[in-house]
């Protein structure tokens, strides 16, 4: 807040922001509710296994696995252990490095997230790219990578190419 008092939003960045808002409200559920009713998954538990069954050997730090769902140690660290549980992902020290600890996808965790890949998808077709064209898929990863940008320079998207 400036001495002059708030920057309020324009009538069009309130709009923006109230479908941005609503969107980030609403999607996760609806893409969580197929998952919880054919695996007692929730999203963030299909994105931790989907992020170790598309890493080289199936393994990755649990540092660089928190990057790549966007979420904290502890909370990963949690969920890891509720995965191995159900035997659906093990951890064991690194291979390369001895005070690293990595997850790795079992063959119980590939077999489940084989078997959910086509619900999952075609849920993420359903609600969000089926409603969108070329350019407007385009436009989402524009403003996607420059809103992660903002809030975490370092963020592991932004380590790949933008198409």
């Amino acid at each position: 807040m400036s001495d002059k008092g708030p920057r309020w939003l324009s009538a069009d960045e309130r709009a923006a922001w109230l479908a941005l808002l609503s969107t980030t409200t609403l999607l996760p559920g609806a893409l969580e509710g197929p998952l919880q009713q054919a695996a007692k998954l929730s999203l963030f538990d299909y994105n931790v296994l989907a992020m170790l069954s598309e890493a080289a050997s199936r393994t990755l730090p649990m540092s660089e696995l928190a990057a790549r769902t966007s979420a904290s140690l502890s909370r990963l660290s949690h969920v890891v252990k509720k995965l191995q549980a159900r035997g659906l992902v093990e951890r064991a020290t690194h291979a390369e490095d001895g005070r690293v600890t990595a997850a790795t996808i079992t063959s119980g965790g590939v077999a489940l997230i084989e078997e959910l890949a086509p619900l999952h998808v075609e849920t993420v077709r359903g609600l969000v790219f089926d409603r969108l064209d070329g350019e407007d898929v385009a436009d989402l990863a524009r403003i996607g990578r420059k809103l992660v940008r903002g809030l975490d320079e370092g963020h592991w998207i932004l380590r790949t190419p933008a198409p």
